[in-house]
């Protein structure tokens, strides 16, 4: 086992895969961006096509679903080839979803934007399944956690941008008729109803076009630039049945992949619901509720820098069980404390969750070798728990009610659920299945 005084001597990052690093983690931006620019487009797809909840909440089931359908694939063709390919390939099919949104808005059709989404972030598996352990594999095994969460740092940036963008170039922008002022606008005036519908529709489509222009460049410096192979990459067998077999026998990496696919699914549902919470609860507009997002990803972002300090000092297990606690309790405070009070603790949910991503990754990839690329794929397919659980909870709250509260604040039982599976696996790490991390922490501090 390491002792304190080796593990400070270990560098996060070798010399010469500094520039590679800061390379690879504008990628954590890059998908961020897209994530967060997409969760507003819920709210917007179900006013702008007159659609239900349900129906625009199939927007995060195209997004989400493409990592889960594309992650397996993206893994073994990066076995195949290289961590660079994968990258390559990530970005192209990224913009060719980016820019599909041009005739997807001609066509003024939901299931062409839906294709849209989901070949958009089939490649946003590919850079993730490529991009998390080529990060991982940069340096020292011992720093690893640690420098997959300084890259993943950047992502909350790329995110707040997103949510800018949302909400400054398409919300702001939007005609502010709501569905029901729409729907009876298209009975009596069609015509009127149309051009408000194209005019709104060419914002969403512009907005993706200029993303995909930003992702060509990006391919650009990629293919550009000269990536170093890592440990591991020069071994191309696919050992693919044996391979499952071992992670399958792994229980804290089967537990963290399902771990990862609830706490996806809430994140999802309380970054994408806050504008529905804000206008149904507070009678709010769109763009005012999407601010409310914007000081959440805010806290995000501050929460991650701080809780990656905190992990030199508190174990990967704990500190992980502690935040789902707290988020937990936050969600309580959203469903059953009314008026500003509840969207204050919606808000504050983004604290709790900000490295939950990286620190379930880290803990359920741990020491886990070569096998680490196909079972990053499993964690990365765990995302498709945000294409399953929004529909869930849009479905309710197309209802009048749940459980005696109002359909869109008992809606939110179903993240308090995700928070309470997480909050189980970090006390089964440090309890029960000790990852090798689990074990650093306190040699440092007896230091």
């Amino acid at each position: 086992m390491p002792t304190s005084a080796e593990i400070k001597r270990t560098p996060l990052l070798p010399a010469g895969m500094i520039v590679p690093f800061i390379l690879v983690t504008s990628l954590f931006a890059l998908w961020g961006f897209a994530n967060d620019v997409t969760n507003p487009m819920v709210a917007a797809f179900r006013d702008i096509l007159l659609i239900s909840n349900f129906q625009s909440s199939l927007v995060q089931f195209a997004f989400y679903g493409g990592y889960c359908v594309m992650a397996i694939p993206a893994a073994l063709f990066i076995k195949r080839f290289s961590y660079k390919q994968g990258i390559l390939m990530g970005l192209t099919l990224y913009a060719v979803g980016c820019l599909l949104f041009i005739p997807a808005g001609q066509m003024s059709a939901f299931w062409a934007f839906l294709t849209a989404y989901f070949i958009m972030t089939c490649g946003l598996s590919f850079l993730e399944t490529s991009a998390n352990p080529y990060v991982l594999s940069m340096g020292d095994e011992l720093t690893a956690t640690r420098r997959l969460n300084l890259a993943q740092a950047f992502n909350p940036l790329g995110a707040l941008t997103g949510m800018f963008v949302a909400m400054q170039v398409i919300l702001a922008n939007l005609d502010p008729a709501d569905a029901e002022e729409r729907a009876a606008l298209k009975s009596v005036d069609p015509e009127g109803f149309a051009e408000i519908q194209r005019n709104d529709l060419s914002i969403v489509t512009s907005t993706y076009a200029v993303l995909g222009v930003v992702v060509v460049l990006v391919l650009a410096a990629f293919i550009l630039y000269r990536l170093p192979r890592t440990a591991g990459e020069d071994d191309r067998t696919i050992n693919l049945v044996p391979t499952l077999k071992r992670l399958f026998k792994n229980k804290r990496y089967v537990e963290g992949v399902v771990a990862q696919a609830f706490y996806v699914g809430a994140q999802i549902m309380c970054w994408t619901f806050v504008i529905h919470y804000g206008v149904n609860e507070l009678g709010m507009g769109r763009a005012e509720a999407q601010g409310y997002n914007i000081i959440a990803m805010i806290l995000f972002a501050t929460s991650r820098f701080i809780c990656t300090f905190l992990l030199r000092f508190v174990s990967p297990g704990r500190l992980l069980m502690a935040l789902a606690i707290g988020g937990g309790l936050l969600v309580l405070g959203t469903i059953f404390l009314q008026g500003m009070a509840g969207m204050y603790c919606l808000i504050g949910v983004s604290a709790c969750m900000s490295l939950m991503f990286p620190t379930i990754y880290g803990i359920a990839l741990d020491n886990l070798g070569d096998d680490a690329k196909l079972g990053s794929a499993g964690l990365i397919m765990a995302i498709g728990g945000g294409s399953i659980m929004p529909p869930l909870q849009g479905a309710i709250m197309d209802m009048d009610s749940f459980l005696g509260l109002s359909s869109t604040r008992g809606s939110f039982f179903l993240p308090f659920i995700c928070f309470v599976v997480i909050a189980i696996y970090g006390w089964r790490t440090f309890r029960i299945h000790h990852a090798p991390s689990e074990d650093l922490v306190p040699e440092v501090l007896e230091d």
